[in-house]
């Protein structure tokens, strides 16, 4: 029983990085796009492409991650609030850390302050938003 029960929240992580891995794909190609070819903000670049990522992800993770029969309207508003606060929470701290890193430790940087920040925030951003989205938008 202990086995099943583990198997199954493995299985969920596992589909939900699946997702994930298609949503990065997607949003990070268009925030890095937005930052570096378009020249907008840090701000505005992750909240574009983390907008597009999460459009798509709602319904593959309803449907496929979740196995969730959660209606749209009632799952899509705690969904955008899922989102929104992993979205500030995580970029917020990942430029704070970025910041310390270019600030302290410039000598070890490789990649710019921002695409650094945008590097940390989407992962601490995939595993606050994966919890939301288990615990609160498909729960059943």
């Amino acid at each position: 029983m202990i086995e099943v029960k583990c198997l199954k929240q493995t299985n969920s992580f596992t589909r939900f990085l699946l997702v994930g891995i298609f949503n990065t794909c997607i949003g990070l190609s268009a925030v890095y796009f937005f930052l570096n070819a378009l020249g907008f903000s840090y701000w505005i670049s992750t909240f574009i492409g983390n907008s597009i990522g999460a459009a798509v992800s709602f319904f593959l993770n309803r449907s496929f991650t979740f196995h969730s029969s959660v209606s749209a309207k009632s799952g899509i508003p705690k969904f955008i609030a899922v989102i929104l606060i992993c979205y500030f929470g995580a970029y917020s701290i990942s430029e704070f850390m970025a910041e310390y890193i270019d600030r302290y430790m410039a000598a070890f940087q490789l990649i710019s302050k921002n695409n650094l920040a945008v590097l940390m925030g989407t992962g601490f951003y995939t595993i606050a938003n994966y919890a939301g989205q288990k615990i609160f938008v498909f729960r059943e």
